[in-house]
């Protein structure tokens, strides 16, 4: 592996010596664009020109609202480039939390890329200059491909400090306002290398983008690409990202906990559980269904299957290893730019978060809160020093809001969050993400929230599944309660699910009941149905309806 000081200079790098390799790969209409190292380049540099126009200070912030795509990555180059400083913005944010994030972070410049509903949006971006691509039908501000004519590509690139401040990542955050978490090229680097260390990522990878970029994790899966000279596929919709993913068949793919659930779904769909158990069990036709699946899903050349971002079933990762598919969980956050634990092929244990890394020193608190410190942690959070400093200790660690314990062996198990514990009236405290992943062995049961403050016991709001809104409503208590009668007896008394309330409608992002990585906010959630939680824990039915 070479070595890099930053992800601008390990893209010069393939841009010097591998220009006519295929970098990005984008589709449009069902047809694929190539850009190769040097078009990319070329593009990037043109637009890095254009910011220079703007008489932009070095180290200016600018900001990039756009899901995934080849103009995603140009742009973040082109930033770089410029000697900028990157703002990447969910791009399923609403005006007013689009708005925040460009006033906080005083961005002077935005780039809008590929959107669902910009429309919607655009009243969020205040008087600042806009370059939209062309390409994917957004046509205000400044017309990218018109500046791809007419600047001309910039020349000298220089490399940034490995110091200076390369980011801010916004938290997509379950609690409160969004913070911005400043990290510099070095640390990406840091964590690339953890990565590619890790898990023996050789060049050439083949990669397929699709979780946020403006998400830590999948920020990082890029960069560790541009260190290796990836060619990196996208997903032109939701409608063609499971065939485009079979068709890529990706190195390395990372999801979140509700992608394995959806994964899942689509299989017992196709072929009952009670079926597929029968064809597992036939010697030969045991291979031939594992390969078709692992091919349909996109997995079959899969050197790395990971999930993090939120806690998943042991059951699931089980479910999944019976098929063939060995999914590594582990653990990190945007503030230690996801250097912290993991499961890895030489040691993984299910049902946990695998082991401190080699580069990670990890401690737990008094009160169990897990802390960590590492070389990539962030710098702090922009503009707010107070916040910064609560976050760290007195030896520098990095308390990460979550309580974990560790085995004999060194394997951390996440118990719970700091701030998501609640009392009953009893007056007993109760974690309750181990009791939600329980549940979540359900295959009817989508999303779980568990809760129980100033009612005798715990509580559990789901939404469904597609496999649970196809079940009659009897067939559905029935396995419903089923699922309650066996978790019940492994809990403490006091943390025993009393109701099941399922939720009218599901929680998304867009009416802010979920984050952009697919997380429940609880306190959202809380806000709306705390007042209903007497009333339905006084019904006599187990089950209820909203």
């Amino acid at each position: 592996m070479h070595t890099f000081n930053s992800p601008l200079e390990a893209f010069l790098h393939w841009e010097k010596n591998t220009p006519n390799h295929v970098f990005l790969k984008q589709p449009i209409n069902g047809k694929f664009i190539n850009y190769t190292f040097k078009e990319a380049g070329d593009e990037a540099r043109r637009i890095a020109s254009h910011f220079k126009t703007l008489n932009l200070k070095e180290g200016s912030h600018i900001a990039l609202l756009s899901k995934n795509c080849a103009h995603w990555v140009i742009s973040d180059l082109a930033i770089m480039m410029a000697g900028c400083v990157s703002i990447p913005i969910y791009p399923t944010l609403n005006a007013d939390s689009i708005n925040q994030i460009l006033i906080h972070s005083e961005s002077k410049a935005i780039i809008i890329g590929k959107l669902d509903d910009f429309e919607s949006q655009k009243s969020g971006i205040p008087n600042i200059p806009i370059i939209s691509i062309g390409i994917y039908g957004e046509q205000v501000g400044e017309l990218w491909e018109d500046l791809i004519e007419k600047r001309k590509p910039l020349d000298s690139v220089s490399l940034p400090d490995t110091n200076s401040l390369h980011t801010i990542i916004y938290t997509s955050g379950t609690t409160g306002t969004p913070k911005g978490v400043m990290h510099t090229a070095s640390n990406f680097m840091e964590s690339s290398s953890t990565l590619i260390t890790l898990f023996s990522l050789p060049n050439n990878l083949r990669l397929f983008s699709y979780l946020p970029l403006a998400h830590v994790a999948e920020r990082l899966l890029i960069n560790a690409g541009v260190v290796l000279g990836a060619a990196i596929s996208f997903a032109e919709s939701l409608e063609t990202f499971a065939k485009e993913l079979e068709a890529n068949q990706p190195h390395l793919f990372f999801a979140v906990p509700r992608i394995w659930t959806k994964f899942r779904e689509k299989i017992l769909e196709s072929v009952s559980q009670k079926k597929l158990n029968m064809l597992l069990k036939i010697p030969l036709l045991n291979t031939l269904i594992k390969n078709k699946l692992k091919k349909k899903l996109g997995l079959k050349e899969a050197v790395f299957i990971a999930s993090a971002a939120a806690p998943i079933a042991a059951d699931m990762v089980i479910w999944y290893k019976k098929l063939g598919i060995t999914i590594q969980q582990g653990y990190g956050m945007t503030e230690d730019c996801c250097v912290s634990h993991f499961n890895t092929p030489k040691a993984s244990k299910v049902g946990t978060v695998g082991k401190t890394l080699y580069n990670v020193k990890a401690k737990l608190s008094a009160e169990g809160e897990i802390c960590i410190k590492n070389d990539c942690l962030m710098k702090g959070y922009y503009k707010a020093p107070d916040l910064t400093a609560e976050v760290f200790d007195d030896e520098g660690y990095l308390k990460t809001g979550d309580i974990g314990e560790f085995d004999h062996d060194g394997f951390l198990t996440i118990t719970g969050r700091v701030k998501d514990q609640f009392k009953t009236d009893k007056g007993k405290y109760i974690s309750p993400s181990h009791i939600e992943l329980l549940l979540s062995n359900n295959t009817d049961v989508e999303q779980i929230c568990i809760v129980g403050t100033g009612i005798p016991q715990p509580i559990a709001l789901i939404t469904l599944s597609e496999l649970g809104k196809a079940k009659p409503k009897k067939e559905f208590i029935t396995s419903i309660m089923k699922s309650v009668e066996q978790i019940n007896p492994t809990l403490e008394k006091h943390e025993r699910l009393e109701k099941v309330v399922v939720m009218k409608e599901d929680w998304t992002v867009a009416n802010g009941l979920a984050t952009p990585s697919l997380k429940v906010k609880r306190s959202a959630i809380e806000k709306i149905h705390q007042d209903f939680y007497k009333s339905w824990f006084d019904m006599d039915e187990k089950v209820i309806f909203e």
